[in-house]
């Protein structure tokens, strides 16, 4: 009864550990921590209080059979306590570092997929912006050659007269016209025109005309004030902007 007795006991206190623990380190872990404390108790515990009944049959065995003292007893029950809870250890120890390794794997693939889907959308989006480029590009051509192709129609004005080179060989400085740049002097020749005084003389339909085929600058007659400037330069004067021309300041 009295091994009964404390191996129960021993049982409760490895129930406990079990109990205990297992939210802890997991039911595996605990349930050989709780087995190894229970043998361990229980060995101890009846080898210290059940000692005098176990001595008494010993007194009664052969004399060629030595007793094995409390002592070594008890640390054999030590011992083997001892390893069980180290193989335990050692168990929930290999169960944390594969359960380390497969949370580690599974992080890995998870950002190398985040990875790949933002660089697809990130493609996606450039080729996107390219396509909506081309198409700005596109439509922003095909309506200035529409602008450039289109018929002229009586509303347009009358094409003023142009010459076929300047006077004795010597055109006007246009540049001094403002908003008459290298460029613009150049196309103004080319359509015949190269004195002051041509562009001063043009009518309103003729200013309507050179407003509508200068191409890539249209509309610059009216908003430049041309005819003004052109009167005054034709009368010998100057403007502060063919001033600045003639110091060189801007060409």
């Amino acid at each position: 009864m009295c091994q009964v007795f404390w191996w129960a006991i021993a049982a409760l206190v490895g129930l406990s550990i079990l109990l205990g623990t297992t939210e802890s380190v997991g039911f595996i872990a605990a349930l050989m921590a709780g087995v190894a404390m229970a043998v361990f108790g229980g060995l101890v515990l009846t080898r210290l209080f059940c000692t005098k009944g176990l001595q008494h049959q010993n007194r009664t065995t052969s004399d060629e059979t030595d007793p094995t003292p409390v002592e070594t007893q008890v640390k054999d029950s030590v011992t083997v306590a001892a390893e069980t809870a180290k193989a335990a250890a050692n168990e929930t120890a290999e169960r944390t570092k594969d359960a380390g390794a497969e949370v580690a794997k599974a992080a890995e693939a998870t950002v190398e997929a985040t990875a790949d889907t933002a660089s697809d959308a990130a493609e996606t989006v450039v080729e996107k912006a390219d396509k909506a480029v081309d198409d700005v590009t596109k439509a922003t051509s095909k309506a200035e050659q529409e602008g450039e192709d289109a018929p002229q129609s009586a509303d347009d004005g009358a094409r003023p007269q142009g010459l076929d080179g300047p006077r004795d060989g010597n055109a006007d400085d246009l540049k001094q016209i403002k908003g008459v740049g290298p460029k613009l002097e150049q196309l103004l020749n080319e359509m015949g025109f190269y004195h002051f005084d041509q562009i001063a003389g043009w009518s309103a339909d003729e200013v309507t005309w050179v407003n509508e085929n200068l191409k890539g600058f249209k509309g610059r007659v009216t908003r430049d004030d041309w005819i003004e400037q052109a009167t005054t330069l034709a009368q010998g004067g100057e403007t502060e902007f063919s001033k600045r021309v003639e110091d060189g300041t801007i060409y």
